[in-house]
């Protein structure tokens, strides 16, 4: 049964016009208090739309079909009896507000309505067209600002949340006396999205020695986050107590194993590992993307030699050395593939060949713009807002400070 109520009664007809349409549920099993119900909210002035049924059970469903601003139960519905079961049906309606009819002997139930989740309660026999109207009105604004407040809650939570995966993902480079200067940038894959499993960082140890790292997990979700936060707390942990090279990467690879969720999730990485005035530098690569190096106004592409990525083969693979050139003056660019696997305005993918052309061209640039401008260059420009996490760490040699 579907009856629209057209405004009039006792409301102002140029104040009901103004008002939105409000999408009205009635529950209600008996004909008789269905007719005398739809005719007070007619009178009302209410503008609304009524929709009835017959049972708590084709109510539940018409509510989680959406589209109901307000749903008006009777209390003693056949396959609701009780404030029992009340109590579990009023949680399944988080974003619909809910006004009980009861009967003449029933207000102490209506109030244990309200104590279970409905916004108000009548009294049949009891009710005046525009008594009725407010309380449907008022129910609905009070459904709404809870669920404003809920919201904002929740937002909240997310913003703690990120900051505490900030941490974990993006900490503070640890550098004390190192010729070195660290810039980096993260971008998650939406706006306003949890950071995803894309980390790095810096540190220098006792001896003097320094040692960086990037990495990206699989997937952009809270779980590749929190997997990417223990990989690098667990990097800079065996780095601290002296693990480089291969050998630090099987140690990682084990808890990578032991850490994720499915076996098709895999982490790329390289590490680097130099101690300060030495012309080269160590560099283990599993899977991830060569470096760029900047030096004298120019950018190349340092790709050597790397093994898989981790979780790939588990523990059959092998992560060959490279060497890598460390001048004063020189800049080295990690950075995750979430700087090149987007797509520009004609759909082309843009690859590392095209990112390189876009980093030649921007080359002449101090290191800050130079980061955001190859990062806002090669960023997807399809409208689709699909891009993959990017995170980029620069280093400059022979700079102080991060």
């Amino acid at each position: 049964m579907h009856e629209s109520v057209r405004p009039g009664g006792h409301l102002p007809q140029a104040r009901a016009a103004a008002e939105d349409t409000l999408r009205i549920l009635l529950a209600e099993d008996d004909p008789a208090d269905a007719l005398l119900t739809t005719e007070l909210i007619e009178d009302s002035g209410l503008n609304a739309s009524v929709t009835r049924v017959a049972n708590a059970q084709d109510a539940a469903a018409k509510l989680r079909a959406g589209d109901v601003d307000c749903l008006v139960l009777d209390l003693h519905l056949p396959d609701l009896q009780g404030i029992g079961a009340l109590s579990d049906f009023l949680p399944t309606l988080p974003s619909t507000a809910v006004v009980v009819m009861t009967g003449l002997d029933d207000r102490a139930a209506g109030l244990a309505a309200v104590r279970a989740g409905a916004q108000d309660y009548l009294v049949k026999g009891q009710v005046e067209a525009e008594w009725l109207a407010r309380t449907i009105r008022y129910a609905v604004q009070r459904k709404r600002a809870e669920r404003a407040a809920s919201d904002l809650q929740a937002a909240r939570w997310r913003a703690a949340e990120n900051v505490r995966l900030e941490r974990g993902l993006l900490p503070t480079p640890l550098l004390h006396k190192a010729p070195l200067k660290v810039t980096s940038r993260y971008l998650p894959h939406r706006s306003g999205a949890l950071l995803g499993g894309d980390f790095f960082d810096v540190v220098e140890t006792n001896d003097g020695v320094v040692h960086a790292m990037i990495g990206d997990v699989s997937g952009h979700g809270p779980d590749e986050a929190a997997l990417g936060a223990a990989l690098r707390v667990a990097w800079r942990t065996l780095v601290l107590v002296g693990h480089t090279g291969p050998e630090l990467l099987d140690s990682l690879e084990q808890l990578l194993m032991a850490e994720r969720r499915n076996d098709e999730t895999f982490t790329t990485l390289a590490t680097l590992t130099w101690f300060p005035g030495d012309s080269h530098a160590r560099l283990v690569r599993a899977g991830h993307p060569g470096l760029l190096l900047r030096h004298g106004g120019a950018v190349k592409l340092l790709d050597s030699a790397h093994g898989p990525a981790l979780g790939i083969v588990p523990g059959l693979s092998e992560w060959p050395e490279a060497r890598v050139p460390m001048e004063p003056g020189s800049e080295l660019l990690f950075y995750t593939d979430g700087l090149y696997e987007n797509r520009d305005e004609d759909g082309r993918l843009w690859g590392i060949d095209r990112m390189v052309e876009t980093a030649n061209e921007l080359a002449h640039l101090a290191d800050r713009q130079f980061i955001d401008g190859l990062i806002a260059s090669t960023r997807d420009r399809t409208g689709r807002g699909d891009c993959d996490d990017v995170a980029v760490l620069h280093l400059r040699i022979g700079g102080a400070g991060a």
